[in-house]
């Protein structure tokens, strides 16, 4: 029961913590609360008395603290865009010299009335001393709040334009996914046509592949990491459709990887690369598409390629910038930052396209 007690307290506090307090004011709390300690045992070393140590440092935190949030105030109101200008150096000593006289003027008053004096110091010394001791501390803090609050709007920076890239590849994949291509649908509609009466069998595969073709290029729009089998189960459907439509000029043979299946991609990924091989794609000796995923440790490497070549030559197709490989190469960006490569090249006679993919790739969201 106690345990219980002491754990729903627990969680209270910490709920607090991070739900009711602003970033600044837990900063605030911890930075003061380690001076409060030091001060303390340097105040217990002069004065040698526990009691007076205590009392005074009891009196100097919170007024630090108070002057600290007021310093704050200031900086916050003379818009100095988190940068240390000229200005600002100037703004902060003049507010550290000038917070550091009102506390030593508070400690100053309180030690008299209470007739604490500081061993060995004469007046002079324990006004002086006390403020340079002061001033420099307040503009410590000061140099730190610049720079956390530099850093802090550097990382929201950061992630909103993380946001927003990945809201515009949302967008950009959406789009890529609802215009889908006009003539592949028609040739594969009318394809399903011309076999329903003498191939009906033939005719129902093909509309089967159409299907789980459009199924996973529209249900899929939001879904932004599926398992390797998934991504490859929309290929395959995509090259079932083409090969209805090309017979025997298109060959196409996918490999994957047991270990590789159930790993995690970004969905839509590899169909463009796949769309570009069949569409650019040198068909007038048959056209052979190979794709192959296999996993090696935490990374993937994935390998599209095509007979034909990236240089328009005479019986080939024109291979240009392609349908979404500037998409492909951004989401890479966002979904693998720093653990990926692409390349795009040809022998000869063959294009082959190659991924590597490391670790889990990220939500983008």
């Amino acid at each position: 029961m106690r345990e219980n007690v002491l754990s729903m307290a627990a969680g209270t506090v910490g709920a607090w913590w991070t739900g009711r307090l602003s970033v600044f004011w837990r900063a605030q709390i911890v930075g003061w609360g380690l001076f409060f300690l030091v001060d303390l045992v340097n105040r217990l070393l002069t004065y040698r008395s526990f009691g007076v140590a205590l009392s005074v440092t009891l009196l100097i935190t919170p007024c630090l603290v108070v002057v600290s949030a007021g310093m704050r105030t200031v900086y916050t109101s003379q818009a100095l865009s988190n940068r240390l200008t000229p200005h600002s150096i100037a703004l902060i000593g003049v507010l550290s010299a000038g917070a550091a006289a009102i506390v030593v003027a508070v400690v100053f008053a309180f030690r008299r009335a209470l007739d604490w004096e500081m061993p060995y110091w004469g007046a002079l010394e324990a006004v002086v001393v006390p403020w340079i001791h002061y001033t420099l501390t307040l503009a410590g803090w000061s140099l730190c709040y610049f720079w956390i609050h530099a850093e802090m709007a550097e990382q929201a920076e950061h992630q909103h334009a993380v946001r927003a890239e990945a809201e515009a590849l949302r967008l950009e994949l959406e789009e890529l996914r609802l215009q889908l291509d006009p003539h592949f649908l028609f040739n594969a509609l009318n394809g399903v046509a011309e076999e329903i009466p003498e191939h009906p069998a033939a005719a129902l595969a093909m509309l089967r592949n159409l299907t789980t073709y459009l199924r996973n290029s529209l249900d899929g729009i939001n879904q932004t990491i599926v398992t390797v089998d998934a991504e490859v189960e929309g290929l395959s459907a995509y090259l079932g459709v083409q090969r209805a439509r090309f017979g025997e000029r298109l060959r196409t043979r996918i490999h994957v990887e047991h270990a590789a299946g159930g790993r995690r991609i970004a969905s839509f990924l590899l169909q463009p690369l796949v769309e570009n091989a069949v569409k650019y794609g040198r068909r007038e000796d048959g056209l052979d598409v190979h794709i192959d995923i296999r996993a090696e440790g935490d990374a993937l490497h994935i390998q599209i390629d095509n007979t034909g070549t990236l240089e328009e030559t005479a019986g080939s197709r024109r291979r240009r910038s392609g349908i979404g490989l500037e998409n492909v190469r951004r989401r890479l960006d966002l979904h693998y930052p720093g653990r990926h490569a692409f390349t795009l090249g040809d022998d000869g006679n063959k294009v082959v396209a190659t991924l590597t993919l490391e670790g889990e790739p990220c939500s983008g969201s």
